[in-house]
């Protein structure tokens, strides 16, 4: 849950939109627009693109509101939500696609972990940029959304050895990227 709002206005909030108060629902909007937008732009690069999939993910939000049970954390359902409108963009547009090998894979040092830590959310963002739109997205759901390999598999159509070796082929060209960047 957002710091600062507690369960009980999360609920009042949810609870006016339900019922289509454009109050509650310009509340909610403001709420969560600034993390909605970094999905967004986790998936799609360009900043336009990423504020019109904003726009129609919040309309797919009020318009299916009334199937979130409270089963886990609204902002996780709002997210799931967000990451499929992604998807389906990305699916649209047909980017979402099987990429080569890498010529050689490569390995993580411990020298490489430590400076990935020391680098801002904005910097690593930046380099998964960089990324092919396949790679970038199997390397979103995974390491960063939490979704499993099964799950990414029938998001995105593919099996789920795909979508392993997408993973694995994902984060040696991350890798790689932050080596060209002068990163690590």
């Amino acid at each position: 849950m957002t710091e600062g709002l507690s369960r009980v206005s999360e609920d009042i909030l949810i609870a006016g939109c339900r019922k289509g108060d454009r109050k509650a629902m310009q509340a909610l909007y403001e709420l969560y627009a600034a993390k909605m937008l970094a999905v967004c732009v986790r998936y799609v690069q360009e900043g336009s693109v990423a504020r019109d999939l904003l726009h129609d993910g919040f309309l797919v939000v009020f318009d299916k509101i009334g199937d979130f049970r409270a089963e886990g954390s609204f902002e996780g359902w709002m997210r799931r939500v967000f990451v499929t409108t992604c998807l389906g963009y990305l699916r649209k547009r047909a980017n979402v696609r099987v990429y080569e090998p890498l010529a050689q894979a490569v390995q993580i040092t411990d020298t490489e972990i430590s400076a990935l830590e020391r680098m801002s959310a904005q910097e690593l963002i930046a380099c998964m940029g960089k990324l092919p739109e396949g790679y970038r997205t199997v390397l979103n759901l995974f390491a960063v959304e939490g979704y499993s390999h099964r799950e990414i598999a029938g998001m995105l159509g593919i099996s789920e050895g795909t979508s392993r070796s997408q993973y694995s082929r994902a984060r040696a060209c991350f890798l790689k990227v932050l080596k060209e960047s002068d990163m690590i």
